[in-house]
Formats: C-alpha cells, structure tokens, sequence
C-alpha cells in the first residue's frame, strides 16, 4: 500500500464537501503538474489511503483521511472549453491529464495544521515540509504516515 498527501483549498473542495458527496465519494480532478500526474498515474493504485490537506487558507493542515477507490483514467475537464482546468493540448484521443477517484474514510476532529507537522522531529524530510515543496498531489512514507495517525487521537 502506498501513502499520499492530497492538497485542496477548502474554498474550492473540502474534506466536507467530499464527505457530503453520495457514496462518499468523487474523483480528484484538475492536476495540472506532470510530477503530480505522473505520481497519479503510475504509482497510485485501488486501496492507496492519503491524507486530505486543506491549503491556502488561515490554517493549513491535515483535516482527514481518503482512500483511492478508482485508478487513473482521462481527466476529461482537459477537454471542456468551459471547465476551469480546460487544456487546448489534451483530448479524448490524446489525453493529456488523469485524474482518480477518492473516497472519504475519517475526518480528524482537530485539524493538524502545518504548523504543528513542522515542530515534530520524526516528520523531518517529510516531501510537505520541505522548503518549495508545492506539489498538490505528495508521496508520504509510511512512517510518516503512521507518525501523523497518531496525532490524529
């Protein structure tokens, strides 16, 4: 199994808003970064769980747990002239884009913000702590992984 950090402004898609979805469920779509592309593409697979991270906001930080319950497969928002994320270059015979699908597993009842993580010494090298790390889409070891579960209790 393989552990990942998932990014979103709360603003526009929050752990809330996934776990309001039906089934719990929706695809993660708009990834525009070929390293996040790539990691989505070629290493995530069915079962995968990731932390949800809400950014840009008053505070950052881990608000929950989702699971990969859908592989990567076209984004098809690349094709939509209309769509937020449309990209002239990616089409349905040539997609450029992918995108998974994530379900809600666990909402933590505090959040940890960045803050926090950065004070924890067994989180040191952490991809999300490191200085310019901006990926939306971030491996987390499974020691990390484990370390941060526990300060979800």
């Amino acid at each position: 199994m393989n552990y990942w950090l998932f990014k979103s402004e709360p603003d526009a898609f929050s752990i809330s808003d996934l776990k309001a979805m039906k089934g719990k469920k929706d695809h993660w779509d708009g990834i525009r970064n070929y390293q996040a592309r790539n990691l989505m593409r070629d290493q995530m697979v069915k079962g995968d769980l990731g932390f949800f991270y809400h950014s840009s906001c008053k505070v950052p930080g881990i608000v929950g747990i989702v699971e990969v319950v859908k592989e990567a497969y076209p984004d098809h928002t690349s094709w939509d002239p209309e769509a937020k994320y449309y990209d002239p270059k990616s089409s349905p015979d040539n997609p450029r884009w992918v995108m998974i699908d994530v379900k809600f597993r666990q909402e933590f009842k505090e959040i940890i913000s960045l803050e926090q993580l950065r004070t924890v010494p067994k989180l040191e090298g952490m991809a999300l702590l490191q200085k310019g790390s901006r990926l939306s889409i971030q491996p987390v070891t499974k020691a990390h992984w484990n370390t941060i579960v526990k300060m979800s209790t």
